[in-house]
């Protein structure tokens, strides 16, 4: 699958700083320690739907660290997969009389236009579950063999399940109790009360063809992938076991990265699949998180077509720190385009105070655990100095605009 076009990013002066970033699985802030490359693999969407701003915040977050990794002098080798076969994309196929593979490719260029707008670097391998069932089947055949998986006792549909308690240590990586993980699942895409499971926490590897579903050929009968295992091996074909980060939304903590991790160390007999498990806060409206269910969205494409700055939305959405869930609204945008105003008034004065004491204390916020609002205040000081106090430096305004584009990824 085609990924998007990049945008070249300055080479900052000065001392970068290490990133260290919130690890769920250990509930701790720690270091960051990729190697010469830094190996980065993060959930894509399921194009049913155009991208909206709960989308948006989580792909930005993972925009700082691939910034911030460059910044640190690594090569990124950023993986990103596409769910271009799932029930959701099905239904929404079925309700609209749409052709699912049109619906999926229609929304995924959309949101290769949105990730374009918003400058998003692209990722090295943008990959569809489709184009990844070989792998898929080649990973849900192995787990079968090694008796990680089974199959339901149902002569018309035998569908594949993996033994969630195959590798002994299911639930490292949310840190949920039994309660919390048997709601998510059920909420999210589980089928606890599918007849047959050995236990309800069990998950689909292989859905054996159902009449007026797609379907692909296999060793494992006609059918298609589950969810999870999908990002298993899509992740492990491509940046191999012990990762540095696998980035997703809140709600990809269980029951989708708790199962992608299960599925890879069963395949792999390595632990752990990534080294941190990071996840974004949710985005809300009027109280709520945005969510298709509840008709709530606020769509990247919609704020494009009204003329909304995509900086100013990169600027809204770091207001508050990834990590948190957070709103969305008309004040919060607002203030955004005006913080925007102002530093572009500023990186265009012909000089200004130093700049260089706030490009390091810039590095600093965004190495510790990507603290965005730290870092706009930061920003904000340089600016409101330069427009009411003025300075000498001729080099300072480049330079701020250089550190605001580089490691912010706005434009002035």
């Amino acid at each position: 699958m085609q990924t998007w076009s990049s945008t070249p990013v300055p080479r900052l002066a000065g001392e970068p700083r290490p990133l260290r970033l919130h690890d769920t699985a250990t509930g701790e802030v720690r270091p960051t320690a990729p190697g010469d490359t830094a190996r980065l693999y993060v959930c894509g969407i399921t194009p049913y739907d155009a991208t909206h701003l709960g989308h948006a915040a989580t792909y930005l977050t993972f925009d700082l660290v691939h910034r911030v990794w460059l910044d640190n002098g690594h090569d990124v080798h950023y993986v990103q997969n596409v769910t271009d076969i799932d029930d959701p994309l099905l239904e929404r196929a079925q309700r609209d009389q749409d052709d699912w593979v049109v619906l999926g490719m229609r929304e995924t260029a959309l949101f290769r236009e949105d990730m374009v707008a918003l400058r998003v670097l692209p990722p090295r391998q943008y990959i569809g579950a489709v184009e990844s069932i070989p792998e898929v089947v080649e990973a849900v055949a192995k787990l079968l063999a090694d008796g990680a998986a089974y199959r339901v006792d149902d002569p018309q549909y035998p569908d594949v399940y993996f033994d969630h308690a195959a590798t002994g240590r299911f639930g490292y990586e949310s840190n949920y109790d039994l309660e919390t993980m048997s709601r998510y699942f059920a909420e999210r895409g589980g089928d606890p009360d599918r007849a047959g499971k050995r236990h309800p926490l069990d998950a689909l590897l292989w859905r054996v063809a159902r009449p007026g579903e797609p379907s692909w050929p296999s060793e494992l009968g006609d059918g298609r992938p589950g969810w999870h295992i999908e990002c298993s091996a899509i992740a492990l074909n491509r940046l191999g076991t012990g990762f540095d980060v696998q980035g997703g939304g809140s709600d990809l903590i269980f029951p989708h990265h708790e199962f992608s991790a299960a599925h890879a160390e069963a395949l792999t007999g390595q632990h752990p699949f990534a080294r941190h498990y990071v996840h974004a806060g949710m985005i809300g409206l009027d109280g709520e998180k945005m969510s298709k269910s509840r008709g709530n969205l606020v769509f990247v494409s919609k704020l494009r077509a009204q003329r909304v700055d995509p900086g100013a939305i990169r600027l809204a959405l770091f207001a508050g720190h990834y990590r948190s869930d957070r709103p969305w609204s008309d004040e919060l945008l607002a203030a955004a385009n005006a913080r925007l105003d102002t530093w572009r008034r500023a990186a265009a004065l012909a000089s200004g105070p130093s700049a260089v004491d706030t490009v390091a204390r810039l590095r600093d916020h965004l190495g510790n655990d990507l603290d965005t609002p730290s870092a706009l205040a930061a920003l904000d000081a340089w600016a409101d100095s330069a427009l009411t106090s003025g300075g000498s430096d001729a080099s300072a305004p480049g330079l701020f605009r250089d550190a605001v584009d580089a490691l912010l990824g706005v434009e002035l």
